[in-house]
C-alpha cells in the first residue's frame, strides 16, 4: 500500500529491521514458518520510508494474529475474522496510515470470508497478508477451509469431504488489484513480494505458504524441497513465458482455455507458451493461473496481478470533501430541513 506521508530523503531517521522489533517475546512453536515471514516484514518496512507511527498491523485470531505484538508499530489484535472490517474503518478515517492486515486461512476464509471479500472488491488501500498452512494451528489441528480433500485431522478422522478454497482464486474473483503468492522459506522472493505489495496503491492480497511443523508438517514440501521445487513451482515474471523444470525445458501453453504442460523442442518453442501479463485488466488469465495446483501443474509463485483502479478510501473521502464544499454548515438550517413540526 502506497502512502502520501513519506517525507523527503534525509528528513527521517534511517531505520533498520531491528527498529521494527518490539520488546515482546516471540511465542510461536520452534521451527514455525511465521518466524520467516516476521523477519522479512521487518527487513522490508525500513525500505518504504514510512514512519513507524504511521504503520499499523491489524489481526484477527490465530497463530498469525500474534503478529502485531511483535512489531514496534501501532497494532490492533481484533476479533475472529473481523480484521478487514477494523482496517476499513481505520483507513477511511486515517487515510495517511499504512495499514496491514495479518490473517490466516482459517481466520480469513471461514468466519472472516464475508469481510475479506468486501474489503477486496472495494479496493481499499490496505495490504492483506494471508498465512496459509492448510490447518487450524492455534486450536490444535482441525481441518481448515484450505485443507485438501481427504485430509485426516482431529476433526476429520476419516478424511475431509469438503473441497478446499483457493485464496488467490477468491481474491482474483473479487478483482483484487494486486495478487501475489510466496513461500515462507523463499526469503528473497518473499521480501520482494511484500515490498511490491506495500508499494501498490489499492488493495494488495498476498498468500504465503507457511509450514505448521506441529500439526501439518510438510504440507508444502513439494514447493520447498530443493530436489523437486524447480519442477513443482513456476516463478511468474511479467512479460516472460511460463517456463519451469531443472533443465528449463518445460512450459505452460494454452489448449483453448485449458493450460497444459509441454516440453520445449520437438516442434514447441517459447513463442508457443503462455506469456505472463500481470498488468492485464482482464482477470481471466490470472484466475487460470490461480487454479494451477500440484501435482497436475507446477504451482505459480510471484505477482499474478498488478493493475490500477481508484481506491475505496480515496473515493469515499473525495465524496466527503465534495459534500462539505457544497454546504455552508448552518446547523439551524440543517435541523429545520425537511418535514418539521412545532409542538406547543
Amino acid at each position: 500500500m502506497s502512502t502520501d506521508t513519506q517525507q523527503p530523503s534525509g528528513s527521517l531517521p534511517v531505520l533498520q529491521a531491528a527498529d521494527f522489533a518490539s520488546d515482546q517475546e516471540v511465542r510461536w512453536c520452534p521451527g514455525c514458518g511465521d518466524y520467516s515471514i516476521l523477519a522479512q516484514m521487518k527487513k522490508v518496512l525500513p525500505t518504504l520510508g514510512v514512519p513507524r507511527e504511521n504503520t499499523v498491523f491489524i489481526s484477527g485470531i490465530g497463530c498469525s494474529s500474534r503478529f502485531p505484538y511483535y512489531m514496534n508499530t501501532y497494532g490492533i489484535h481484533s476479533i475472529h475474522g473481523r480484521a478487514p472490517a477494523v482496517a476499513t474503518g481505520l483507513k477511511l478515517t486515517r487515510p495517511e496510515l499504512s495499514v496491514w492486515v495479518i490473517t490466516g486461512d482459517g481466520d480469513a476464509l471461514s468466519i472472516g470470508g464475508n469481510h475479506l471479500m468486501h474489503a477486496i472488491r472495494r479496493n481499499l488501500d490496505i495490504n492483506i497478508v494471508l498465512f496459509n498452512n492448510r490447518i487450524y494451528g492455534l486450536t490444535k489441528g482441525q481441518y481448515s477451509p484450505t485443507s485438501p480433500l481427504g485430509k485426516v485431522t482431529k476433526s476429520t478422522p476419516f478424511g475431509s469431504v469438503e473441497n478446499p478454497l483457493h485464496p488467490l482464486s477468491i481474491a482474483i474473483g473479487c478483482e483484487a488489484t494486486f495478487v501475489a503468492r510466496s513461500i515462507d522459506v523463499h526469503i528473497k522472493h518473499l521480501g520482494m513480494v511484500l515490498k511490491r505489495a506495500a508499494e501498490h496503491r489499492g488493495v494488495s492480497f498476498v498468500e504465503v505458504y507457511q509450514n505448521c511443523n506441529v500439526f501439518n508438517d510438510g504440507a508444502f514440501d513439494y514447493a520447498t524441497d530443493r530436489s523437486q521445487k524447480s519442477d513443482t513451482t513456476i516463478e511468474l515474471e511479467h512479460g516472460k513465458p511460463l517456463i519451469f523444470g531443472k533443465e528449463r525445458n518445460k512450459g505452460i501453453r494454452l489448449n483453448g482455455m485449458d493450460p497444459e504442460v509441454v516440453e520445449l523442442g520437438k516442434g514447441i518453442s517459447e513463442d508457443d507458451l503462455l506469456f505472463h501479463d500481470e498488468k492485464s485488466t482482464e482477470p481471466t488469465l490470472a484466475y487460470l493461473l490461480s487454479r494451477m495446483t500440484h501435482p497436475e501443474f507446477p504451482e505459480p509463485i510471484g505477482v499474478f496481478r498488478d493493475v490500477d483502479r481508484p481506491s475505496y478510501d480515496s473515493l469515499v473521502n473525495a465524496q466527503v470533501r465534495d459534500a462539505r464544499a457544497k454546504r455552508e454548515g448552518d446547523l439551524t438550517a440543517l435541523f429545520n430541513a425537511g418535514d418539521t413540526w412545532t409542538v406547543n
